[in-house]
C-alpha cells in the first residue's frame, strides 16, 4: 500500500459518467486531505484527520501542502507520423486557407507522404518522444488516430506502433482507425470507391488483429460527404469499433446530426456545428470534444464551449497534436485558450480534461476522477490552489505523474538533471 500524505488540496473530480451544465463546475474538494493506493488502484482518500499506522505502508509521499488530482486524459491526437509541415504553419500566416493548401497536395497528403517512406522503428521513435512530452504535461492516457497511411499497409504500421507504444511505455494509447482522412492520390475523384476499400480490404484486418477501439471519419469540406461517413461508421460498427467523428470543423455538413443518429461516442472539433446538430448530441449523449490549440493555430472562431454546456451537452478538451492544423502538446496553454477565449470556467475546464474527457473514450469506469476502486492515475501540482493551473498561465505547474501508483515522472528531478 502506498499513502500520499499532507495533500493540500485534493481534486477530486468525482463521478463515471460525463458531467453536463452545472455539474462540470463540480469538482468536489477535499482539503488537508490523504489518499491510500493499494494494487494500483484507489482504496481510499478523506480528511487527513484520520489515524494511520505509518508501518502498515510500503511507501509514503508527502505532497507536501500541494493540489494532487487525477491525470489529464487527451481523448483526440494524431501523434503518430512523420515529416516537417513547418512551411505550411508560415503559409498559414499569410492567409492562404488551409483547405487550399490542402488542394495542392500539401495538408494530410504531405504528411501521408513521409509516413509511408518512415519505418516502423524510425516512426516509433518519434511516437515515443511525443508520448514522453504528453506524460511531462501530465497527460497519462492518450488517443491516437491512424489516418497518415491512407492505404493498409502503413494504416496498420501506425497502429502497430500505437500499441508497442502502449505495452513499454508509462501511458496508455486509446487507438482510432482514421483511415478515412482524406482521399488519397490514387483515389482522386473517386472518395465513394476509397471508401469501400476501406471497408472491404483494410478495416476487417484492423478488427481481426484489434488494432483499434474506435473508427474515426473526416466528414467535411474537401474530405468525406455525410453520406459517405455514413457508410464506413455503420460498416465500422458491425465490425465492433465504437464510433467518433470529426465533425463540422471547416463547414456545416451535418456531421454532427450524424453522430448524434448512429449514437457515436463523441463528435470533435464543432466549430461550426449547427443548432440542429447541437440538439442531436444532446439528445443521444454523444460527448463533444473541443479543441482550441487546433482554432488558435489556424487563427478560426473557437467552438462555442459556453453553448454547449449551457445546452447541458458534455464538454471535453483535447490538444488535436498533429503536424499541420495543431503541432502543440501545450496542456497550459490548451487550458489558457479554454477560460481565456472559449468562456469556460477553470473549474469546467479541469472537468473537461478529466472525467469528460476519459468518457469521450469510454473510459469513465476507470480513470478521469479519484473514486475508490478507480486506477490510480495521480498528478501532483507545484501549487497550493488549482487555481494556479490558470493564474500560471502557459507554465506547466505538474510535479509529479504516478500512473497506476507508481512514479512515472518527476519534473523537479527531470529539471534539476539540466
Amino acid at each position: 500500500m502506498i499513502l500520499f500524505k499532507n495533500i493540500g488540496q485534493l481534486v477530486t473530480v468525482g463521478g463515471r459518467k460525463p458531467k453536463t451544465g452545472l455539474e462540470m463546475k463540480e469538482l468536489n474538494i477535499i482539503n488537508d486531505a490523504y489518499l491510500i493506493v493499494e494494487n494500483e488502484q484507489i482504496s481510499d482518500f478523506g480528511r487527513k484527520s484520520k489515524e494511520f499506522d505509518e508501518s502498515d505502508f510500503e511507501k509514503i509521499i508527502d505532497v507536501e501542502g500541494k493540489v494532487m488530482m487525477p491525470g489529464f486524459v487527451d481523448p483526440h491526437t494524431h501523434f503518430v507520423f512523420a515529416g516537417d509541415r513547418s512551411q505550411e504553419f508560415k503559409m498559414r500566416l499569410k492567409g492562404i486557407p488551409y483547405i487550399d493548401i490542402l488542394k495542392k497536395g500539401g495538408g494530410i497528403l504531405s504528411t501521408v507522404k513521409a509516413t509511408r517512406k518512415s519505418s516502423k522503428r524510425k516512426l516509433y521513435d518519434l511516437s515515443q518522444k511525443r508520448v514522453e512530452k504528453f506524460l511531462s504535461y501530465g497527460v497519462t492516457t492518450v488517443e491516437g488516430k491512424s489516418g497518415y497511411g491512407l492505404d493498409k499497409k502503413t494504416e496498420i504500421k501506425q497502429l502497430e506502433v500505437m500499441k508497442e507504444i502502449n505495452e513499454k511505455e508509462n501511458i496508455d494509447i486509446i487507438s482510432t482507425f482514421m483511415g478515412a482522412h482524406a482521399v488519397p492520390k490514387n483515389y482522386k475523384n473517386n472518395s465513394s470507391g476509397y471508401i469501400d476499400y476501406l471497408i472491404e480490404e483494410v478495416m476487417p484486418e484492423v478488427s481481426k488483429k484489434k488494432l483499434a477501439e474506435f473508427c474515426d471519419v473526416f466528414c467535411d469540406e474537401g474530405a468525406f460527404s455525410y453520406q459517405e461517413s455514413k457508410k464506413i461508421l455503420k460498416a465500422a460498427k458491425e465490425l465492433g469499433f465504437k464510433l467518433k467523428i470529426h465533425a463540422d470543423e471547416i463547414k456545416n455538413t451535418k456531421a454532427s446530426q450524424l453522430a448524434g443518429k448512429l449514437n457515436a461516442v463523441s463528435a470533435e472539433h464543432l466549430l461550426k456545428a449547427s443548432d440542429k446538430g447541437l440538439t442531436s448530441l444532446k439528445e443521444n449523449n454523444v460527448i463533444a470534444v473541443l479543441l482550441p490549440l487546433t482554432a488558435f493555430s489556424l487563427q478560426e472562431k473557437y467552438a462555442d464551449a459556453r453553448k454547449m454546456i449551457e445546452m447541458k451537452i458534455p464538454v471535453a478538451l483535447a490538444t488535436d497534436l498533429n503536424p499541420g492544423s495543431s503541432y502543440s502538446q501545450s496542456i497550459p496553454l490548451l487550458l489558457s485558450l479554454a477560460v481565456m477565449y472559449m468562456n469556460m470556467s477553470p473549474e469546467e475546464a479541469i472537468s473537461a480534461l478529466t472525467i469528460n474527457a476519459a468518457c469521450a473514450l469510454d473510459k469513465g469506469d476507470d480513470i478521469g476522477s479519484i473514486e475508490k476502486g478507480k486506477r490510480a492515475d495521480l498528478l501532483v501540482i507545484d501549487a497550493p490552489h488549482y487555481n494556479h493551473l490558470f493564474y500560471n498561465f502557459g507554465v506547466n505547474l505538474v510535479e509529479k505523474v504516478f500512473k497506476n501508483g507508481n512514479l512515472v515522472l518527476d519534473n523537479n528531478l527531470t529539471k534539476r538533471k539540466i
